[in-house]
């Protein structure tokens, strides 16, 4: 269970171990499947950006490693990690990454069913013409930098691309953890986030055009195929990399960003850029 943050520039610090599934020095990231974190979390398995990559200088996957996170309320790394032993179990069998199928950009992207937050079946192809961001998250995600800056970010394009939204774009948010965020549940979540406001009288969507989708397990990893996201299930919590897509009005994939270490700026201006492309008869 993590520990709700006081004060905005207050920053905690906490201890924890675990055992590496991936190490990535070139973009600062480590995922560890880590036992409970006193006052903070419970065991999962989750990815965490260091402050310097020289802390994953010789770091493996099945390394187990203690490490100190400093969490802030808008950030989350680790400060200090050491290795403790070297692999002793094979962590290639505890956990099966999704099987990437993904869509090259510039190719049509296929159509897929899940259901949105209020419980309506929805198809990618209902939102033909627009140009449509993608992005996967899952409700008990509890770094402040990962799953929940995905929904900030679309609030922000949300409030951005107002006058259009529902009509000439679409935001489309995908859990990873159907089991557990049924539509009730994507509902709440999104809710402090803007994803129930519905449009103006004058423009946007009377649904508001952001969408919240789940599913049976089988159609959720199905579509994470689709876009290349690898996550990793783990006693009920995941670890995931993040992506997020851009469709444009043609149908055809239009941009893939990586990671989080983008601006709302130049997410808008992918946005305005696939506006330009036509859709497709």
């Amino acid at each position: 269970m993590m520990t709700l943050l006081a004060l905005a520039g207050c920053t905690r610090h906490y201890q924890a171990e675990g055992v590496v599934l991936r190490s990535a020095p070139e973009t600062r990231e480590v995922v560890v499947s880590h036992a409970p974190i006193p006052g903070y979390m419970d065991a999962m398995a989750m990815p965490f950006t260091v402050r310097d990559s020289a802390l994953l200088k010789d770091v493996a996957a099945g390394d187990r490693v203690r490490f100190d996170l400093a969490v802030s309320a808008t950030a989350s790394v680790i400060d200090r990690l050491e290795i403790v032993s070297a692999p002793r179990v094979d962590v290639a069998l505890q956990r099966t990454p999704a099987v990437s199928k993904l869509v090259p950009l510039g190719e049509p992207f296929p159509d897929f069913s899940l259901l949105d937050q209020h419980g309506k079946p929805f198809a990618l192809s209902q939102l033909k013409g627009q140009v449509v961001l993608v992005t996967f998250i899952y409700t008990r995600c509890p770094l402040p930098d990962y799953c929940p800056l995905l929904m900030a970010n679309f609030a922000r394009i949300k409030k951005e691309f107002a006058p259009s939204l529902g009509h000439g774009v679409a935001l489309v948010t995908i859990t990873f953890d159907p089991q557990y965020d049924t539509g009730e549940v994507l509902s709440r979540y999104g809710a402090p986030y803007g994803s129930e406001e519905r449009g103006s009288q004058e423009g946007g969507s009377d649904d508001g055009g952001w969408h919240l989708l789940t599913g049976s397990t089988e159609q959720v990893r199905h579509v994470t195929e689709l876009f290349g996201i690898e996550f990793y299930p783990d006693e009920g919590m995941i670890t995931h990399t993040m992506l997020t897509t851009v469709i444009a009005p043609d149908g055809k994939l239009f941009a893939a960003l990586e990671g989080k270490n983008y601006s709302i700026g130049q997410l808008a201006d992918i946005v305005r850029a696939a506006q330009q492309q036509k859709p497709l008869p």
